[in-house]
């Protein structure tokens, strides 16, 4: 029986601490043309979909999955060098840091991407998204470390407790700043208000909103001042947003016309007037009809209210201004008239010779003769 001679380039071959790093070199190539081909593959199946969220996806795990195919690299590498004991256990808290590295890196990227497409299509979260991303990131490299530690056979147990007690001092200390920041995030999400908006707050404050920040909102009035109201604050106050459900905005304007007046007449001649307003004044919905409601028989008038739809907010004041001033001008050439306030009080022939009447009579009215006096209120 022939014995095959060994020389030394076969043991040199065969040596672990040369198999070992050629084996790591041949696994990573591998692994990392599987990766490219595969995330290639799924680039193109998203491009194919509706859906813009997997394109999220497919950028976040792109990194950590060479993590994980080297970390898977490393493992296999040390199972083939002839290491002590203490060496594989060194392996093996390589392996497990790589994998809670690529974790915390995989969701810390679908964070950002997420956070990035939903600042773009929501304005208020672009004012806090620096915030809500530094506190995001936070907590998710504190999970990876206990993830860590765990793994590798540390008790998390008592970090777990000194964070709770830690956390419950920390929330005591900033109780104010949370609550701020959390009603922040309520208005984010609720939506209640959007820069650009015009809103009143309970306490009588109005104005456009300028900026919602993660603790307060800035408001701008119409002096040009700027109101700026804690978040809490705010999430706890009525709030009437004129923007809402949509921008356009109705307002009345009330207008008295005389008894004598052809009531007819009168919502004809106001409608034309308001159309004309709204047609023709920056500011007015063109399509919109606007209304005429008679609604009081009042001490000097027959009151009725109009209704004018302005593009916004904003509008509503510049559209009144000219409405007011085109219609005295048409009620005037119509004829039309809108009384002074007027009181007449009628005496009784009668009862003249009561000296109290008399003396509300004047010295120049004789003596079974009516008096009366007229006087704006």
């Amino acid at each position: 029986m022939n014995l095959i001679q060994s020389t030394p380039l076969d043991e040199l071959i065969r040596s672990p601490w040369v198999l070992g790093p050629a084996v790591f070199v041949l696994w990573m190539a591998f692994f990392h043309l599987v990766k490219v081909v595969g995330i290639r593959a799924l680039h193109r199946v998203a491009a194919r979909t509706a859906w813009t969220w997997d394109d999220v996806l497919i950028s976040a795990i792109s990194t950590p999955l060479l993590i994980v195919v080297a970390a898977g690299g490393l493992v296999v590498f040390g199972r083939i060098l002839p290491l002590a004991p203490e060496g594989d256990r060194a392996f093996d808290v390589m392996f497990a840091a790589a994998l809670a590295l690529a974790l915390v890196l995989f969701v810390d990227r679908l964070c950002h991407g997420l956070l990035d497409r939903l600042s773009k299509k929501t304005p208020i979260l672009q004012g806090t998204r620096g915030l809500i991303q530094g506190i995001v990131r936070g907590i998710i490299i504190a999970l990876g470390l206990l993830i860590f530690l765990d793994s590798i056979g540390i008790s998390i147990t008592p970090i777990l407790a000194s964070l709770g007690i830690g956390s419950l001092a920390v929330a005591l200390a900033l109780k104010d700043t949370l609550a701020n920041l959390f009603a922040g995030i309520h208005m984010i999400v609720d939506k209640p208000i959007e820069p650009g908006q015009f809103i009143r707050l309970e306490g009588g404050q109005e104005g456009i909103v300028n900026r919602v920040s993660w603790r307060s909102t800035w408001i701008r009035m119409p002096n040009n001042s700027v109101v700026v109201v804690p978040n809490s604050k705010l999430a706890e106050s009525v709030i009437t947003n004129y923007a809402l459900p949509d921008a356009e905005f109705e307002f009345p304007v009330e207008v008295g016309v005389h008894y004598d007046s052809d009531l007819e007449e009168v919502e004809r001649v106001t409608l034309e007037v308001a159309r004309e307003v709204m047609h023709s004044v920056e500011g007015g919905v063109r399509g919109a009809e606007p209304r005429v409601r008679f609604h009081t028989f009042a001490d000097s008038s027959v009151n009725l209210r109009v209704l004018l739809r302005a593009a916004d907010y904003d509008s509503g004041p510049r559209l009144r201004h000219e409405f007011i001033k085109r219609l005295q001008r048409r009620y005037r050439r119509e004829g039309i008239v809108i009384p002074y306030p007027i009181r007449t009080l009628d005496i009784p022939p009668d009862s003249a010779a009561d000296p109290r009447l008399e003396a509300l009579a004047g010295p120049d009215d004789g003596p079974g003769t009516g008096a009366s006096g007229t006087g704006a209120n």
